[in-house]
């Protein structure tokens, strides 16, 4: 099925900034779309998202030219191609940028028509996203991930901690990881209204973070599980994010609410001091992105138990994964679209980290829009792991719900792990 046209146009995304939706129509009428996220903390080995920078439109964060790379040079190289060859189409999308990062066209135009592409095939095959893309073979359902407290960039430093999150540990179904999160979310709403911090909500939906220390979140979060019904560490896991190449400054991490100052030895002392204290079940970004020296001495001592999960160590890139599999850097990869900057390559990421026997954690972005394409990415691949912010806001919920959608479709074909797809790549969490 040949592809018939390809345009563009700038919409807005969940922080009310523009991004690229790119449309394809297939020559028998069937159309896709794309449309691309946009994160705010992000690594600097990231695929290059093109804004125009012109502070009179937008605060220069407008992406016309993005679209004009699509409506021009993008369509007259893609149009007339095989539909149904992701790869061959991905393949020539990278070539015609020509840059290692795609800052010529910009990921996000790019991103925008392989997207598009993805879910023009699945339309005129007449299946499910998730069904196109895994070719029938995916079935699992992913555990979520999901955030009570956001900090970091998301919430403009507030505390510099960037996910307090809790994961269902004893959930046998999808729809009882949910309830779980439910619970927790709006006990934790209760908790701190009853402290008198309720002050509203961050980037991706979790409570703004009313707090003075970091470790003081840990407090509260504890305090909304226990709330809810269930016991921390047993029910409810805790997992961070720590977003620490943001906290990294001049060879040293600052923890800037509290006036803190360490050394990369002295960082990770902290955070296995957490570990032994909190019930932490998973721990992403705990160093900086170029700290590999920091990252080895993290994974040997709690890789076998706990998930450690590379964001901005590995940005979806597969040479940077490879090297940090060959490195024994971490267990777990960060899997984000716009990282990378076309379907072909992530799916090819998230290939790579299951054949060295670490676990993809489907991910959003902080800047989301109403598309649920991430939710197929996680069951195609049978990732088994889903992380897209918080229990409230649409652009969030869209994809929560869009998994519930999908195991109905699936019915009797659909799995749920849960937790136990730690201890099914060796993990071994602590018993509490």
């Amino acid at each position: 099925m040949k592809i018939q046209s390809v345009h563009a146009l700038q919409i807005f995304d969940s922080r009310g900034h523009p991004t690229v939706e790119a449309i394809v129509e297939l020559e028998n009428g069937v159309r896709g779309r794309g449309l691309v996220p946009s994160g705010a903390s992000t690594g600097s080995h990231e695929a290059i998202e093109l804004r125009d920078g012109d502070p009179a439109r937008f605060r220069g964060k407008s992406v016309f030219r993005a679209v004009a790379h699509v409506d021009g040079e993008i369509a007259r190289a893609v149009v007339g191609r095989d539909a149904f060859d992701q790869a061959a189409i991905d393949d020539r999308l990278v070539r015609l940028d020509g840059t290692s990062d795609k800052s010529r066209l910009g990921a996000n135009a790019l991103l925008g028509v392989s997207m598009a592409v993805a879910q023009a095939t699945a339309a005129a095959r007449a299946v499910p996203l998730y069904e196109s893309l895994g070719g029938g073979a995916g079935t699992l359902l992913p555990l979520p991930e999901i955030q009570i407290f956001g900090g970091g960039k998301h919430a403009h430093g507030r505390i510099d901690i960037q996910d307090f999150m809790v994961m269902a540990l004893r959930a046998r179904t999808y729809e009882e990881a949910l309830e779980v999160t439910f619970n927790v979310y709006h006990a934790a709403a209760d908790v701190m209204r009853g402290r008198g911090g309720l002050a509203g909500v961050a980037d991706e939906g979790g409570y703004w973070p009313n707090f003075d220390r970091n470790e003081d979140v840990f407090e509260a979060l504890l305090a909304a599980i226990v709330q809810a019904g269930y016991t921390p560490g047993r029910e409810v896991g805790l997992s961070l994010d720590i977003a620490a190449t943001d906290l990294f400054r001049e060879g040293h991490y600052e923890l800037g609410r509290e006036k803190r100052r360490f050394t990369s030895e002295q960082f990770s002392a902290l955070l296995l001091g957490w570990m032994e204290k909190y019930p932490i079940v998973s721990i992403e970004d705990p160093m900086a992105e170029d700290d590999w020296d920091g990252w080895r001495r993290m994974n040997v001592a709690i890789g076998r138990r706990c998930q450690l999960i590379g964001d901005d160590h590995f940005t979806t890139n597969l040479a940077r994964i490879d090297r940090g599999i060959a490195a024994g850097t971490a267990n777990a990869v960060l899997i984000k679209l716009n990282q990378i900057g076309t379907v072909t390559e992530t799916l090819r990421a998230i290939r790579r980290t299951q054949a060295a026997g670490w676990l993809p954690v489907v991910s959003a972005r902080s800047g989301e829009t109403e598309d649920a394409f991430i939710a197929h990415l996680a069951v195609a691949t049978n990732a088994g792991q889903l992380k897209v912010g918080s229990f409230s806001r649409s652009e969030r919920m869209a994809k929560w719900n869009e998994v519930l959608r999908i195991h109905q479709h699936l019915g009797a074909r659909a799995r749920f792990v849960g937790a136990g797809i730690f201890s099914e790549h060796g993990i071994t969490l602590p018993s509490r």
